[in-house]
């Protein structure tokens, strides 16, 4: 009988020490998955500030592309007006050419 009420104690020691093991392991796992909640909002909270810089720089970078045709624009037009001086210059060159020879 001893040994049945030995038995029991021991089975009793050994579920003792598997909750015991069972609540310091449910401790540990539940401090890793704070730490692990916390880079997690640390990580959204950077990805939050890179998608603003990003718009941010898609802005500025239409606003370039915007400024950019529009002194395209400005360059091919006095580049235009350029040559229609010059044009103008050769003719009247050529006029005066032939005031002068005659």
């Amino acid at each position: 009988m001893e040994t049945v009420h030995e038995e029991g104690i021991d089975t009793l020691a050994s579920l003792e020490q598997r909750v015991q093991r069972a609540v310091e392991l449910l401790t540990s796992l539940r401090g890793e998955n704070q730490g692990l909640n916390e880079q997690l909002s640390a990580a959204r909270s950077e990805r939050d500030e890179r998608q603003t810089e990003l718009d941010e720089a898609r802005t500025r970078l239409s606003s370039a592309e915007e400024r950019l045709k529009a002194l395209s624009e400005e360059l091919d037009n006095l580049r235009s007006e350029r040559q229609q001086v010059k044009n103008r210059i050769e003719k009247l060159l050529g006029q005066m050419d032939l005031l002068s020879a005659s």
